[in-house]
């Protein structure tokens, strides 16, 4: 049995898990494009590279011998999208990323039906390999720690302000066929003629405030130092070891079915065997298995629970697509496909049980647009579409303090920092869009600000000029790699000396934290007495990174009359967690949006500005800027990585190698990052790897938490763990979690890499990785680069047509439709 997450990157839109995938993974797929030439509108070679592309020829001037492949096994079938995403612990069902969400044999454990992990789990864990870091040897509560800890508090206050909504549903009575079903058995959960269940009520349009302190509601407060939490009882666990024995399941997962499923868990397997489903990486027809051998000839397809668990599940691995919801008719189809032989049943089981939640959007005009709020005629209201969506509780409580919470900002007016004319003569001392952005702030709560890497310069000036004006101004970003960039450039900008009153703070020259060790209190200027963040603006970049857990605990941590801007790139990949937060907000138009006039200077501006707009350019690129190495196999693509980063670059460009970096579309295959990892170690920094696989001086990327990667380096190896340096930040990894939080780091892909830049960069594009392409993988790849990118190009005509033709999957959000009502008339 594998305990592999399946994902459904590769399903139709809302489908998740649709596809009918067995428990070794999907197989190859067809059509696999053969390497060697180059996409149109990017030159072959440096070699044979036209006159005037401006293509570096000595970056290529190895000899002929080199060409021939590393590797004997050629290209590998295709990359597979069954499994589960590399960056994501196992017991957090969260995906990394839309393109790295691929079927990997090598990262289920030994004895599961899938191969062990060259870097992997230990055998039989059933985890992915960068799980969850954090270290539960020491006293001192780690980040990623301290971070889920304050989630749980914000996740506590939200159900305990839902509770207290008693509001019933007042649309639907013009329903019919499936989603009056629905609602039939919703109301008969809310009567008592079913069991109790959580069922979503629908918020009343909520009326403008105008009111500049609207009530304030409770906040996370900043979680205390304590001790690691305890695991599951021994005795538990055992108990679950049994059972999973008597079932054919692997014993090595007693400890992680005890931790979800709590000291009764035993009695809960036998009760109902499906519920092996809520540990990750677990699939239907694993659990099917595990249930016909404890309930023999009881089990069956139509059984209720199995039902149940199925609707979970399936929403489960909508979430790791990105979906917070899916709609009725989607998931449906999903079920069916999965063999519930009545899908409307079991979503209905699942409502009644409390397990997911309904939703009901009033649509009006074209499909998909919210309806404005309050109509004027019931006759009317009930006459509009509705769409019936279904969701788990978890992402659809996350999504609605996120809309109460930018409704707040948009309707409260900010604080009075300073007068309209200082704020005025700020603006009028700079220049162009960062103007427009320090005039938007100055009168509102919340504005978006998009633009490039060039663009950062106006949140630069927006926080030097806040500053000057005594507004305790912050910024936030993805990584500790962007926040050390965008301190850097506040320094270079004249950084405005600290404001009177303001010893306490962190230093004026670097008012820059990470939105992680922001909320969880270990960055930043900390909270106030009720658990607001201790400040008056707040500049997020990186914003199009926000999952809607994150950004809900932002916004409802704000205080009363503070100003948040969310700043990014809007075409750079999504988050890794459900939602997409900063589209969906661009597209509702809520409130100020500036677009930053500041171009991406050079060649690799031009490059990667095309790529946003779907066009692949040639470029002049006198300073070797840009350079295409064509490749025809994975071994040859694999070899003229390591010779690019090695030898090449160094020499050429003038960038040592310690300073290149490696992306690549996934984790594996013949040309994935641990592939890349193991040749670009052999080459730069070989070692007996005594420390699981690790020497000092290694490049790292080490996962504390889900969707989050941090570069560094490995300093050296005790009895406490791997000691790690990440951006100049001592990091140490107990020596049980290594193995599930610590990855190689010459080679990243994408995802890893967002938010991050180095001064080179080698994109490796082998043969099978043309269908994990799209435009905005190619934008975040390629927009990685300060100085120089080289791209080694297999892919024929796939990149181009990614460019121009495939745009990021599609999410189904609820955030457009929560904001609509309240924001109406802003």
């Amino acid at each position: 049995m594998s305990t592999e997450p399946e994902t459904a990157e590769d399903a139709e839109p809302g489908l998740p898990g649709a596809e009918n995938t067995s428990a070794g993974g999907t197989g190859a797929r067809d059509g696999e494009t053969r390497g060697g030439e180059t996409g149109a509108g990017l030159p072959a070679s440096a070699e044979e590279a036209p006159a005037g592309t401006g293509q570096a020829a000595d970056l290529e001037n190895a000899p002929a011998d080199t060409r021939q492949a590393a590797s004997a096994e050629g290209d590998p079938a295709g990359l597979r999208q069954a499994g589960g995403p590399e960056n994501a612990p196992a017991d957090t069902g969260q995906a990394a990323s839309d393109e790295e969400a691929q079927a990997d044999p090598e990262n289920a454990p030994a004895g599961t039906g899938q191969g062990a992990s060259e870097e992997g789990s230990p055998a039989g864990t059933g985890q992915a390999a960068d799980a969850e870091g954090g270290d539960a040897g020491t006293p001192q509560v780690s980040e990623a720690e301290a971070e889920l800890r304050a989630q749980q508090a914000e996740r506590e206050r939200i159900e305990q302000r839902k509770a207290e909504k008693k509001a019933p549903i007042a649309s639907g009575t013009k329903l019919s066929g499936k989603a009056a079903d629905l609602l039939a058995a919703v109301r008969a959960v809310e009567s008592g003629e079913k069991p109790s269940a959580t069922v979503f009520e629908e918020p009343r349009p909520a009326p403008r405030r105008s009111a500049p302190e609207p009530e304030r509601r409770p906040r996370p407060v900043a979680p205390e130092p304590v001790s690691a939490p305890v695991g599951p009882a021994q005795e538990a666990v055992e108990a679950v070891r049994q059972v999973l024995g008597e079932g054919g399941a692997p014993e090595v997962l007693a400890p992680q079915a005890a931790a979800v499923l709590g000291e009764s868990a035993d009695d809960q397997l036998r009760a109902d065997p499906w519920q092996l489903l809520r540990i990750a990486g677990v699939r239907p027809e694993q659990a099917d298995g595990f249930a016909r051998a404890l309930l023999g000839a009881e089990c069956g397809p139509d059984d209720e629970r199995r039902g149940r668990a199925v609707t979970g599940w399936l929403l489960e691995q909508a979430a790791l697509a990105g979906h917070t919801v899916l709609e009725m008719p989607a998931l449906l189809a999903a079920l069916a496909q999965r063999g519930v032989p009545e899908p409307d049943s079991a979503v209905q089981g699942a409502i009644a049980e409390g397990e997911a939640l309904v939703f009901q959007d009033a649509l009006e005009g074209e499909a998909g647009a919210p309806a404005p709020a309050g109509g004027e005629g019931a006759e009317e209201d009930e006459e509009r579409p509705v769409r019936v969506l279904v969701g788990l509780e978890r992402y659809a409580m996350a999504e609605e303090s996120l809309a109460d919470g930018l409704a707040r900002l948009v309707n409260s007016a900010p604080k009075q920092d300073g007068s309209a004319e200082e704020w005025e003569r700020a603006a009028a001392a700079a220049q162009g869009s960062a103007a427009e952005l320090i005039r938007a702030v100055a009168g509102q709560g919340l504005v978006l600000h998009t633009g490039g890497e060039a663009s950062l310069a106006e949140p630069a000036a927006l926080l030097t000029a806040a500053r000057s004006l005594g507004v305790r101004g912050w910024a936030a970003t993805h990584g500790p790699i962007g926040r050390n960039r965008f301190a850097a450039r506040l320094r270079r900008s004249g950084q405005a000396a600290e404001a009177p009153g303001q010893a306490d703070e962190a230093p004026a020259d670097s008012p820059v934290a990470t939105v992680s060790g922001l909320l969880a209190g270990l960055e930043g200027p900390g909270r106030d007495t009720e658990g607001a963040l201790d400040l008056d603006l707040l500049v997020v970049l990186d914003a199009p990174q926000l999952d809607v857990e994150t950004a809900a605990l932002l916004t409802e941590s704000l205080p009363d009359g503070a100003r948040l801007v969310l700043a990014g790139d809007p075409a750079v990949l999504w988050s890794a967690g459900p939602g997409r937060v900063f589209a969906d907000l661009l597209a509702a138009r809520i409130c100020p949006q500036v677009a930053s006039r500041r171009p991406d200077p050079g060649p690799l501006g031009e490059l990667v500005s095309g790529i946003g707009i779907g066009e692949l350019n040639q470029v002049e690129a006198p300073g070797k800027e840009v350079v295409i190495v064509p490749v025809r196999d994975a071994g040859e693509a694999v070899h003229r990585t390591v010779q690019l980063v090695a030898d090449s670059v160094p020499r050429a460009i003038g960038v040592p190698a310690e300073e290149t970096q490696v992306i690549t579309p996934g984790h594996g295959g013949a040309v994935g990052t641990r592939a890349l990892n193991a040749a670009l170690k052999e080459r730069l920094n070989p070692g007996p790897g005594r420390f699981g696989g690790f020497d000092p001086g290694d490049r790292i990327v080490h996962s504390p938490a889900p969707g989050r990667a941090l570069p560094g380096r490995v300093v050296t190896a005790d009895a406490e763990g791997l000691h790690l340096s990440c951006e100049g930040e001592t990091v140490v990894v107990p020596r049980e979690r290594v193995e599930q939080s610590v990855r190689h780091g010459w080679a990243l892909t994408a995802h890893q890499a967002v938010g991050s830049r180095w001064p080179a960069v080698v994109v490796v594009l082998p043969g099978d990785a043309a269908q994990a392409l799209s435009r905005p993988w190619v934008y975040t790849a390629f927009g990685r680069a300060d100085r120089h990118l080289s791209v080694v190009h297999g892919v024929e005509q796939a990149l181009p047509r990614a460019v121009a033709e495939v745009p990021a999957k599609p999410r189904t959000t609820r955030l457009p439709v929560l904001l609509a009502p309240q924001t109406s008339g802003t």
